[in-house]
């Protein structure tokens, strides 16, 4: 008898798409993965265009811009470009590409539909340790290498007929189906595995996760920052 299979997340070679309407979900779900993920090992860079409540509420959240050095240091840095800023956003994703081995969260992926750094990190990211978390509500709008790049999608109720026509040919099970305020299908690819997912922790679960596992890494840095300036007193 074959064994049912097993939820996890991607791994840093692999890349996730979060899909939904505006208030369904996607960013919580979002935010949650984040949380999960190798936030203590690698820098993890959050492209948010929105400037979204609960993502700028990330406790040891470090503040960056499109021209800042990409960051050596793990933990969750977070960038707010301008709707005006496609060129910076542009050479700061080449940086992503050039620098290999740091996280990138892209809060709202219709904006970077025209972005050929975009789709290079899509296409070529796995084999430069370039996890992505790409989140959308508009699949109408958005490149469709975010979708057939994917190892995973979370599927939250999408209300447009066009948004679920144009992701439905990568998906084995029927999007008319809908599930209850919050829940989620999540579709393993490869295994071509469906599960139904609950809703998400809540805020205050997801914040403290932050906090658990960015608390040693900002400790960290802060001894290290002391060592210095002890060195050159």
């Amino acid at each position: 008898m074959a064994k049912p299979p097993v939820f996890h997340l991607p791994r840093d070679d692999q890349r996730v798409v979060v899909i939904g309407s505006t208030g369904g979900g996607k960013t919580q779900a979002g935010v949650w993965q984040l949380s999960e993920r190798s936030i203590d090992v690698i820098p993890w860079y959050i492209l948010d265009y929105k400037r979204d409540k609960l993502i700028n509420k990330i406790p040891f959240l470090k503040e960056a811009t499109l021209t800042d050095p990409i960051a050596e240091t793990p933990g969750v840095y977070i960038v707010h470009p301008l709707p005006d800023e496609d060129e910076a956003v542009e050479q700061f994703l080449w940086n992503i590409w050039n620098h290999e081995n740091v996280g990138l969260f892209i809060d709202e992926a219709y904006m970077l539909k025209k972005s050929p750094a975009f789709r290079a990190l899509l296409t070529q990211g796995r084999s430069k340790n370039i996890p992505m978390i790409t989140l959308t509500q508009r699949p109408v709008w958005v490149t469709q290498f975010v979708f057939s790049e994917a190892n995973y999608y979370q599927i939250f109720w999408l209300q447009h007929f066009q948004d679920r026509k144009t992701i439905q040919p990568y998906l084995s099970f029927d999007l008319e189906k809908r599930l209850s305020p919050y829940w989620s299908v999540w579709y393993d690819i490869s295994a071509d595995a469906t599960f139904v997912l609950k809703p998400v922790p809540g805020e205050a679960q997801i914040l403290e996760r932050f906090r658990s596992r960015l608390g040693t890494v900002a400790a960290t840095e802060t001894a290290q920052k002391n060592i210095k300036r002890f060195r050159v007193i």
